[in-house]
């Protein structure tokens, strides 16, 4: 499968597996991540306020003061717990490097979790939507590659299978190196997700390509680093209407000496139909993943486009 042969792990708030741990003593399980998501993937909890030594239940607490460095404080009692969880963030983030991960889901505008939009209070107790939780901040510091996401973004359709895309592929790339990062694993790996990649940022994958073409030219580290940069820089732009068109139509010409001239018409349709957003992305790709196995078309087959992702998630469904 292009998805992986093992389950990408991720970290995940711990309330979000509908574990009892937020500060009112519930949870806030979220079915697609533990129910569908859960099935394809391994998750890893963490629950901030828990592991750096508070109680459940606990005081509400909510960020006050600076945006850019706000203060952790108790919203009743006013106990500021900024250090206690910034030393605890110093000590997972270097835990969790060792665990492989290749994504991460937050709570959505927690204090500690939240990895956008949280509210911070001024001194007047006004509220400004535009902080970050402190734990997420230490987190995507120290991860700045990985893909994230909040389970309220999560709903939106679109930002959900560039998310689940991102992870797949991160771990694809992961699994292609091992057990040692080669030039030729990497000429293989920019090869299999060229209409991937031409789907998200075509500029981008060709700067890639310019780089694999001049493998043997730079130190291996930097070529290795370099390139998952760029990769995930690529990935994290959303796959238009327009562009996923460009491919398809792209992948058609490889049957210019195969197809019909009625089967190449209604093929153009068919994307047509989905550029206009008349029917889903999945509707051309099993139509050209149809002509892929009747015609053999073995480069066709190898490229990850065509299975991106779990084909269970159903993610290319939407209009």
């Amino acid at each position: 499968m292009s998805t992986g042969a093992t389950k990408p792990r991720l970290g995940i708030s711990t309330c979000l597996l509908g574990e009892k741990v937020r500060y009112d003593g519930g949870g806030k399980r979220d079915r697609f991540l533990t129910d569908t998501f859960g099935q394809f993937v391994e998750w890893v909890p963490v629950c901030p306020e828990v592991e750096c030594g508070l109680p459940v239940p606990r005081e509400a607490m909510h960020l006050t003061g600076d945006p850019e460095a706000p203060r952790l404080v108790t919203i009743r009692s006013g106990i500021d717990h900024t250090a206690r969880m910034k030393k605890w963030a110093r000590k997972r983030v270097r835990e969790l490097a060792g665990e492989d991960l290749a994504g991460y889901v937050f709570k959505s505008r927690s204090p500690s979790s939240g990895m956008e939009r949280v509210k911070v209070y001024d001194e007047n107790g006004t509220p400004a939507g535009t902080g970050v939780g402190l734990w997420a901040r230490a987190f995507m510091d120290h991860f700045p590659l990985l893909p994230v996401e909040d389970e309220g973004r999560l709903h939106d359709p679109v930002l959900r299978e560039n998310f689940i895309e991102r992870v797949f592929a991160l771990r694809r790339y992961r699994e292609a190196m091992r057990p040692r990062r080669s030039r030729g694993a990497l000429v293989d790996f920019q090869a299999s997700h060229k209409l991937q990649l031409m789907a998200h940022a075509p500029a981008v994958q060709k700067e890639m390509g310019r780089l694999v073409a001049r493998a043997k030219e730079l130190p291996t580290d930097e070529l290795f680093t370099k390139y998952e940069s760029l990769l995930m820089e690529a990935l994290q732009l959303k796959a238009t209407p327009g562009k996923n068109a460009n491919v398809l139509q792209h992948a058609l010409g490889y049957f210019k000496r195969d197809l019909e001239a009625d089967e190449k018409r209604e093929t153009l349709e068919v994307i047509d139909r989905y550029r206009r957003g008349l029917v889903p992305l999945v509707v051309p790709a099993t139509l050209l993943s149809h002509y892929i196995r009747k015609y053999d078309a073995e480069y066709l087959a190898a490229q990850t486009y065509f299975d991106p992702h779990p084909i269970e998630l159903k993610l290319r469904n939407h209009a």
